[in-house]
C-alpha cells in the first residue's frame, strides 16, 4: 500500500504537480480524489486518506498552484498563475481525475472537497459530472451572491497601489482575520478552524499554511466562486449525481454554516435528487480536524458505499 509520500506528475497545464496516493487496502471499491483547502496543502489530508484506504478506496491529493509543493513557471508561491489562474486550477484538477482512473482502471470516481476545495469540487462536478460517481462538498461557501462583486472591487483598489502577486492585504482582513475574531474567547488567531487545541497548533506550526493569498489568487478565485454559483451551469448538470454537503454551525468562513444550507435549498429547488446535507451545529471550519471527525469520516464514506451499490454508472 502507497504510504501518501509525494510524487510528481506533469499536468497538461504546465504544472508539476505534487501528488499523494494511499491506495486500498484489499479490494479497491472506487477512488476518492481530496481537493484541499486555501493557505494549506494535500499533506494536512492523510489520516483521512488512510481511513478510506481502510474502507477499501484508493485516496488521492495533489498541492494546487501556489500551494505546497507544486510548481509551475507561472505560477510562483501564493497565485495560481500569471494568468487564466482559475482554468489552470480546474485543468490540473481534470488531469489528476484522468491519471487515477487511468491508474486505477474500471473504478467509480467521487470528488471532495473542502473549503476552497469545495469550491473547485463543485466547479469540477459542473465541467465533468458525466464521468463522476459522486461530489463532495465540505465547508465551502457558494452563496456569496454580491460579496463577490465588493470583493473585486477591493481587489481593483488595492491593485493601485500593490503588486498582484503581493499579499492581499484587505482580502486576508476580511476573511482570515475576520473568522479568528468571531471565536470568544480564543486562544489562537486561527481557533476558527476547529476546537482541537492540538490541530490548530499543527496548523500554526506547518509553515506550508496560513500564509495570505496574494491579489492575483484572490481574483481568480473569485471567478472560482462565480462560475460555482452560475444558475446556467448548474442547469447543465446530471440531476441524479450524488452530492454530499457538510457544513458546521460554528464555522464562520460558511456565514455559521448558513451558506451550506443556501447551497442545499439550490440543489433541491433545481431538482437534483441525491443530495445529502451533514450539518454538526458546534463544528468550526475543518470538519476532518474537528471534535467528531472519526464519525465525519465514517458518514463520508458510508455515503460513498451507498452511491457505489447504487450504481450510477458514470461515462
Amino acid at each position: 500500500m502507497s504510504g501518501f509520500q509525494p510524487e510528481f506528475v506533469d499536468s497538461a497545464t504546465g504544472a508539476r504537480l505534487c501528488l499523494r496516493v494511499m491506495e486500498a487496502e484489499g479490494p479497491a471499491r472506487g477512488i476518492v480524489m481530496i481537493h484541499h483547502g486555501l493557505a494549506e496543502h494535500g499533506g494536512r489530508y492523510e489520516r483521512f486518506a488512510r481511513y478510506l484506504a481502510s474502507r477499501g478506496y484508493h485516496a488521492c491529493a495533489h498541492d494546487h498552484r501556489g500551494h505546497g509543493q507544486t510548481s509551475a513557471p507561472d505560477a510562483p508561491p501564493r497565485v495560481y498563475a500569471l494568468k487564466d489562474g482559475w482554468m489552470k486550477v480546474m485543468g490540473d484538477a481534470r488531469f489528476v481525475r484522468e491519471h487515477m482512473m487511468a491508474r486505477f482502471p474500471g473504478l467509480p470516481l467521487i470528488v471532495f472537497g473542502h473549503s476552497m476545495g469545495g469550491v473547485i469540487a463543485m466547479n469540477q462536478a459542473m465541467d465533468e459530472h458525466q464521468h463522476l460517481a459522486g461530489v463532495a462538498v465540505w465547508n465551502a461557501n457558494l452563496a456569496l451572491g454580491g460579496l463577490a462583486g465588493l470583493m473585486r472591487a477591493l481587489l481593483w483598489i488595492e491593485g493601485l497601489f500593490r503588486k498582484p502577486a503581493g499579499p492581499s492585504l484587505w482580502l486576508n482582513a476580511l476573511t482570515f482575520e475576520a473568522w479568528g475574531k468571531q471565536v470568544k474567547k480564543a486562544r489562537t488567531d486561527c481557533d476558527w478552524l476547529s476546537r482541537i487545541p492540538e490541530e490548530v497548533d499543527a496548523y500554526i506550526a506547518d509553515p506550508l499554511c496560513g500564509w495570505p493569498a496574494s491579489r492575483l489568487l484572490w481574483r481568480d478565485f473569485v471567478n472560482g466562486f462565480e462560475r460555482g454559483e452560475d444558475g446556467a451551469r448548474l442547469e447543465n448538470m446530471a440531476r441524479d449525481l450524488p452530492i454530499h454537503l457538510a457544513g458546521g454551525g460554528a464555522d464562520p468562513a460558511t456565514n455559521n454554516g448558513k451558506a451550506v444550507k443556501i447551497l442545499a435549498g439550490r440543489l433541491y429547488n433545481n431538482r437534483f435528487t441525491r443530495v445529502t446535507l451533514r450539518h454538526d451545529p458546534k463544528a468550526r471550519h475543518e470538519t476532518l480536524n474537528e471534535i467528531g471527525y472519526e464519525q465525519a469520516m465514517s458518514d463520508l464514506a458510508d455515503w460513498a458505499d451507498r452511491i457505489i451499490a447504487e450504481g450510477r454508472v458514470p461515462q
